[in-house]
């Protein structure tokens, strides 16, 4: 609850409650080898906090899948009156989820939205930024001050079309975005390097050499030879988005274009690699929340004072 004044209280949760088990198969495109089972209910209790108005926010585990059962409080609570705060939408893979950072605190979107002080909407689906039909209809009828989309990785580690389908794929996807939001600023963003799918095609699969030691790694499984025939790579996907953004724009000036590579590009892995070949660690987080900020929220950017 808030008022003038109020004070915000940030609480995350711990890994009190028992965890379900996920079993995946050693190839990431094969869903039929995919199992979960849920781990059972159990309760958090955020004790100690101080006794007046205040703003609190929950930030539930961003690497679980988490159902809220009840919530409960001690005290009269009440929504949260509008900051006056834009609100920025945006799509993504499981990088934009947060996989490999440390808390959900830390993954680059919600870095990203307290430097340009905006209130996020996270779609970020692990595994499944794939230009999905209801995805775009939901963040069409998704209320949004700023939109962006960040496309390709999981496009590449599924192998899941080809060039020729991707192309009207990501016009029919921006198409469907602006028939509820016809001006609002849309970024399209492309991936952060990722040496094992710039050139090489899916699917992705896990490394069992690595899984033997314990460790989670992932590789690329196909020929770079088939981009001859429509495969789709990194360095494909970029160089299509580019020339589709430009194509674009030329009718629809809210229409903007993100290299992924000015986020984190190759120079970038030598210092801070990505520990399984895919997925960044918190410091990477923070340093493409940090970049974007400069990039997008800046008085020169994209979403620099624009508003619906």
């Amino acid at each position: 609850m808030e008022s003038p004044g109020a004070h915000r209280v940030i609480v995350l949760p711990t890994r009190c409650v028992p965890p379900g088990v996920l079993r995946v198969a050693p190839r990431l495109d094969v869903p039929s080898f995919v199992s979960e089972s849920a781990g059972p209910p159990g309760t958090v209790r955020f004790t100690g906090l101080p006794d007046r108005m205040k703003d609190v926010e929950i930030w539930l585990p961003h690497n679980e899948h988490t159902e809220l059962v009840a919530l409960r409080s001690d005290a009269p609570v009440g929504p949260v009156p509008d900051r006056g705060r834009r609100v920025w939408l945006h799509h993504g893979s499981s990088i934009s989820q947060g996989s490999n950072a440390t808390s959900p605190t830390a993954t680059w979107p919600v870095v990203a939205a307290s430097l340009g002080d905006v209130d996020l909407v996270n779609l970020g689906f692990g595994g499944s930024a794939l230009l999905d039909p209801f995805t775009a209809r939901t963040m069409r009828d998704t209320r949004a001050d700023l939109i962006s989309v960040k496309i390709g990785i999981n496009l590449v580690n599924a192998d899941l079309m080809r060039l020729r389908a991707f192309t009207p794929a990501v016009h029919g996807f921006l198409d469907t975005i602006r028939e509820g939001h016809p001006t609002t600023p849309l970024l399209v963003v492309s991936a952060i390097y990722c040496p094992i799918h710039e050139d090489t095609p899916g699917p992705g699969a896990f490394d069992l050499a690595a899984l033997g030691t314990g460790q989670v790694r992932f590789r690329a499984t196909g020929d770079p030879a088939e981009r001859a025939s429509g495969k789709l790579t990194l360095r494909v996907i970029r160089d299509e988005l580019a020339r589709i953004t430009a194509q674009r724009a030329a009718d629809d000036p809210n229409l903007h274009h993100l290299d992924g590579l000015d986020l984190y590009g190759e120079a970038d892995l030598a210092e801070l690699p990505l520990p399984d070949q895919l997925h960044p660690d918190t410091a990477t987080h923070r340093r493409i929340a940090e970049r974007f900020a400069k990039r997008v929220f800046s008085a020169a950017g994209p979403f620099a004072g624009h508003s619906s």
